[in-house]
Order: C-alpha cells, then structure tokens, then sequence
C-alpha cells in the first residue's frame, strides 16, 4: 500500500503520504497486527532489556515512543521497530565497558549510545550517506550475528542456573560458569529449563496442535506466536503461588508503573566521546539489518523501501528511546516477519502497538514483581537460536576463500575478543581483501572465436590468435590499486613475445580510468614505442572516452581506438598487409571510434 512521494514534507514525512489514503480497511489489518504485535512485544521488550543491562521496564520505554516516531518517519509499513537481540548484546557491551572504567554507569552509557547512535543515523540519513553501509558485507553480517547469537545465549544460561557469573567473551562466560557450577538452584534450573522446552516446541509444534483442536490455522498461528506470554503467565503464577523468592529463585522484581519521564541524556564530551565508535557500530549493524528486512517485506508486495529515509526514521527513533530513558533500537526481523503475516499495511501498526505496550506499562507493572528471571532468559535463548547459522561457512568455503576468511575471523574475533572488536576485524579484513583483488584485477589474453566475432580468454576456448597481434582485456576500473599492476603485467607479456608489433587493451569492462591509471598508460605507451610497439585501445565505453578526450593521451598514443576488437583485429591486420613504413604511420592522424 505504501507509495511514496518524492516531493514536498512528503518525502521527508511519509506519513503525509501513505496517511491521506487511509482508510477502515487499512485501520483494521493495522489493528489485527498491533494486537499480535503488542503480546510478543512484551516479554522480548522486557528479555531484551535484561540481555541489553538495563532495568525490565526500559524494555517497555523503548518500545512506545520509538514506534510513535518510526510511523512518522517511516517508509516500511510492517517494519517492527524495538529492542532485538544483537544491538542489545553490543548496547550491554558498550555501556558495561564504561560503568566498569567508573566513566559512566551503565543506564546512563545507554542511554547516551541509543543518543549518539540516533544523531549518527539522522547525519548519514539527511547526507545520503547510506552506501556506507554497504562496506559491511554480507558473509561479515552473518558471522558477526551467529557469533553473537552464541555469546547471547552462553551469557543466559547463568540466569536459567541461578548463579552469578561474568565475562565478555564466550571463553570467560563458559570460564566464569564453569566455576561456579556448583551453586546451580534446582528450582531455578527447573523454571528455565521447562520455559525452554516448551517455546522452543512452541515455536513449531503449538500451532499444528491447536489446529489438531479443530482451531482455525490463522487463529492457531495467532495465539502460538503468543507463547511467550504464556510462559510468562504460568511461570509468573507459579512464583507468586509457591513464594519462589524465598526458595533463592531470581525474580523482575519491583517494576515502575507509569509512562517514562522524557528527558534529554546528561552531555559529557568526554566520556560521550569514548561512546562514539560503539554508537557507530550500533548504527551500522542496526541499519543494514532493518533495512535487508524492510526491502525483503516490501519486495513481496512490489513496494519501495527508501533506505535514506529509512536512516532518518531509525535515527528519530533513537534519539526517542533516548529521551524516554531507554537503550538502542532498529527494526527486528521476527517481529516484522510477525507483523507482515498478521497484514500490517501502514507504519501505523507500530503506532498502535505503542499505546498497546504504554497501556500494560500503565497497568500491568506490578504483575511483573514474580516473573523468573529465569523465563525472560528462556525467552531469549529460544530467540537467539534462530540467528545461529554456520552454513555460511560451507557456502563461503565452496565459493570464496577470501569471504570464508573473513567470515571466519569475525566469528573467532566476536567469540574470542568481544563484539567490537569481532565486527571490526570482520570489516577491516573485508576492506583489505577487496582492496588486494582490486590491486590485481583478472586479466586475460583473448583470441577470436573462429567464425564469429566474439573473443574470449585463450586459455578457456579455442580461439584464433595472431602472433604479431596482442589483445589484453581488463576486466575491472583501472584506478591507482591496481594501475601499477597493469604495467608490470604488460611489460611481461611484451617481453616474452618478441614477435609483438601491436598491443591492444580491450576496454569492454573498464567503467572508469582514474589520474594514476591514466598515467600508467602513457608510460606504458612511451615503453611500447621505444619497443617498437603500437598502442590501441579497443570497446573504450562513452564516460571514459569522455574523460580521455580531456587530455593529451589520444593524441600522444601510438595506435588507434577502436569501437569493437573485431574491427580493431581487421583494421590492423590490413595494415601489415599492406606493410606501410613504420614511422610514417606513427605520424598518420589517428582515427577514434567512440
């Protein structure tokens, strides 16, 4: 439903949009998702404010005026914004990190991330600064966010134990539990381990049972999703029934009830400056992942996501949770998945859901006094499971080894060194190892397909070569990486081909030739003509001709540019034919073929 306009507030307030053609029908399938949406909401609201380090009732904040900002901004109508798993994991690294440097404590370091993270976001939104992203590869994505799945569900299981443990890492977690294994509660283990079973059965066994029961399969569907509710409710009975805080059972506890007090973040530059890079980080992998899932959704209902405005939208929503005294936020891929089946049209249905999460804020609070703390790790545990996916590893491996390198050390890093540094080295490898394939672009030597006018690689076909004739084709942009390595390669072939007198560079896949490679080029002429060797370029595509025009280069090249290799393997052929003298045709006018 959602058809932006490019004009006018609407571009920049999708809800002047999409909101002028709102209608009974769209309010009810809004109304239906932020029902569904509103019951799942609640326990991962208050999970993810545990994993995150943050008060229960934090969970609830960054879960109302959030979603109220992101359906004004927002240009993905079931796009479920909130807290998830992974940014509450690098949000409860970040801020534990500056409560244990006695920087900042650790309510107030998050707060101050969910802040900077939403300016950053509002900044690269407003610049159209998005492809940023793009540096953030895809195998790196999916090692980082397998990775932290393991560091999120091994930094759970203390809480299905009972017992108090520590660590950053997954070697310290499992260290640190280890050691004091033999404090486990029984009864606690009790409570997470049967909360576990069950929404792990849950997850795909509830819903052909009730359906079994003679239950509607979308109703079925329906109340499976709200199993985590459920669990809350019976464990949350069975706390209060038995008095399992006296039995040594980690309970919520006290829970505020009442809507956030909104307030700016207390500034200081100086420890908000040593926030700046996780805040980044936050943002980045916020970003990319909101937005994979947005455009995925959207593209099965031949809809638009803008992913600069979507920057905009994610970055008001921040600065929201911030000022509502709570953490990070982005757009989670379940809950959209959830909100996208149950018919959420409109960025409307997260609206709605905020005043259903604000509406149990207001009441239901002191309910939340007996939950186990137990089932909200349960809940996480059971969450997480979904994002752990090694096949990644085998794909990479069979495809590419520089991407299973890289896949490999953001996984090692993120488990072993913590998650900053986990998608930092996972990034940095990625950026390098493109830069070093760049540096040496695939280069192949080419003859002609016999009976056609096709040329391909000599060494994959049978083709027709001729021996005073060299073609070279370049399959990528020639810029400063790999301009050096041009040369050398050229110079080699040349020199291990004395009967050469013509050199052609086939241009079909050079999108662009920067100031190094053109200078490389002209030394590369200048070495070919001391050699006695002509210089042509052939298939030269219309923007770098433009560019080549630009310069003296054309007129100082010893040889012709062609407009097809078949014509530039014919051109030149006649000419030996015809033998003319050498110095002569260096002096002839050269004639272009754009």
């Amino acid at each position: 439903m959602t058809v932006l306009s490019t004009t006018g507030l609407a571009r920049y307030f999708p809800v002047l949009d999409w909101g002028r053609r709102y209608n009974r029908r769209l309010l009810t399938s809004d109304m239906i998702a932020a029902v569904i949406g509103t019951l799942m909401l609640i326990p991962q609201s208050l999970a993810y404010a545990l994993l995150a380090g943050m008060p229960p009732e934090t969970g609830l904040y960054a879960s109302i005026l959030p979603l109220l900002i992101y359906a004004i901004f927002g240009t993905s109508g079931p796009l479920a914004v909130g807290p998830v798993a992974v940014v509450s994991l690098m949000t409860a690294s970040a801020a534990g990190q500056m409560a244990a440097t006695g920087g900042m404590d650790h309510v107030s370091a998050a707060i101050a991330l969910a802040f900077l993270s939403g300016i950053f976001l509002v900044a690269v939104g407003i610049f159209r600064l998005g492809f940023l992203a793009n540096f953030l590869s895809h195998p790196v994505t999916s090692g980082f966010v397998s990775a932290s799945g393991i560091l999120i569900a091994a930094g759970q299981v203390k809480y299905l134990l009972g017992i108090k443990a520590s660590g950053d890492t997954f070697l310290g977690i499992v260290e640190s539990l280890l050691a004091h294994i033999g404090e486990t509660s029984l009864v606690t283990l009790a409570i997470g381990a049967s909360a576990t079973i069950f929404l792990q059965w849950a997850r795909k066994g509830l819903k052909p049972a009730l359906v079994r029961l003679g239950i509607a399969t979308g109703l079925a569907g329906n109340l499976a999703r709200a199993a985590p509710v459920v669990a809350m409710g019976l464990t949350t009975l069975l706390a209060w029934g038995l008095d399992l805080e006296k039995m040594g059972v980690w309970l919520v506890g006290t829970v505020p009830q009442g809507l956030p007090v909104f307030a700016l973040p207390a500034f200081d530059l100086a420890h908000w400056l040593d926030l700046v890079r996780p805040a980044i980080l936050i943002s980045i992998i916020g970003f990319v992942s909101s937005v994979s899932v947005a455009q995925t959704l959207a593209a099965k209902k031949r809809e638009k996501v803008v992913p600069d405005q979507e920057l905009i939208a994610l970055g008001a929503a921040n600065i929201a949770s911030s000022i509502s005294g709570a953490f990070p936020v982005t757009g989670g891929f379940a809950r959209s998945v959830v909100y996208y089946d149950a018919g959420a049209e409109t960025p409307a249905s997260g609206a709605f859901t905020a005043l259903g999460i604000a509406l149990a804020t207001l009441t239901l609070t002191p309910l939340l006094y007996y939950l186990p703390q137990a089932t909200l790790a349960a809940t996480i545990i059971v969450s997480v499971i979904t994002l752990i996916d090694f096949s990644v590893l085998k794909k990479a491996w069979s495809y590419s080894i520089a991407d299973f390198a890289a896949v490999t050390l953001t996984i090692v890093a993120t488990l072993v060194l913590g998650v900053e540094i986990g998608i930092l080295a996972g990034v940095t490898l990625s950026i390098l190892l493109h830069l070093y394939k760049g540096s040496r672009p695939h280069m192949a030597v080419v003859g002609r397909v016999p009976g056609t006018e096709h040329y391909r690689n000599v060494l994959r076909h049978k083709v027709e070569t001729y021996p005073e004739i060299l073609t070279l084709r370049v399959d990528d942009s020639l810029y400063f990486a790999n301009a050096r390595h041009l040369e050398e390669s050229l110079s080699e072939m040349v020199a291990d081909r004395p009967e050469v007198k013509d050199v052609i560079l086939l241009c079909s896949a050079v999108n662009e030739i920067d100031l190094s490679a053109l200078e490389s080029l002209e030394e590369i002429n200048r070495r070919l003509k001391d050699a006695g060797v002509r210089l042509h370029l052939s298939e030269v595509k219309g923007p770098v001709m433009d560019r080549l025009e630009k310069c003296s280069f054309l007129k100082e090249m010893t040889g012709q540019v062609f407009l097809t290799q078949h014509q530039a393997i014919a051109s030149i052929r006649g000419v030996e034919k015809d033998a003319p003298d050498r110095s002569r045709a260096e002096e002839a006018p050269i004639e272009w073929y754009i």
